[in-house]
């Protein structure tokens, strides 16, 4: 006799909601943005990590390791320069699951205000809901230290 387990919704589901604010204005904290998600990633021990960021609805987001390998991440869903970046795709996951990722960019008081959300549905590990949320941090970490430099 086999028996099947249903995963409940919670264990399918992942959401991240973060808050950048940023002391530059909306079109230097964007351009920081796309620096930081393309050729400027890097992991958090200072290894770079650089990946192409395609910046046009159906663009792809993807590290480039040569000859023809690398890892897909997304595909660009909507970009309207400075104010909405979005994706869509597995991500860092390779495994069933859908994600999707939005930047919601506004001014306000003398800064960018820059509203995150990370959705995920499917199988996604116990390993990558432990550690997602850290490195959305290190990435956003990064991306306001780039725009505040200049």
């Amino acid at each position: 006799m086999t028996t099947m387990t249903i995963p409940d919704l919670e264990s399918l589901t992942l959401r991240v909601e973060q808050e950048i604010r940023i002391r530059a204005s909306i079109d230097v904290a964007f351009s920081a943005l796309l620096e930081q998600l393309g050729p400027g990633f890097e992991r958090p021990d200072g290894t770079p990590m650089p990946f192409k960021l395609e910046t046009f609805p159906g663009g792809r987001w993807f590290r480039d390791l040569g000859d023809g390998n690398g890892h897909y991440w997304a595909t660009v869903q909507a970009i309207k320069r400075p104010t909405l970046l979005e994706f869509t795709g597995p991500l860092m996951m390779s495994h069933p699951v859908a994600n999707n990722v939005q930047y919601r960019l506004i001014e306000q008081n003398g800064e960018t205000v820059i509203k995150f959300c990370h959705s995920g549905f499917g199988l996604i590990q116990e390993e990558h809901k432990k550690g997602i949320q850290n490195g959305w941090s290190f990435i956003h970490e990064q991306t306001r230290a780039r725009a505040e430099r200049g």
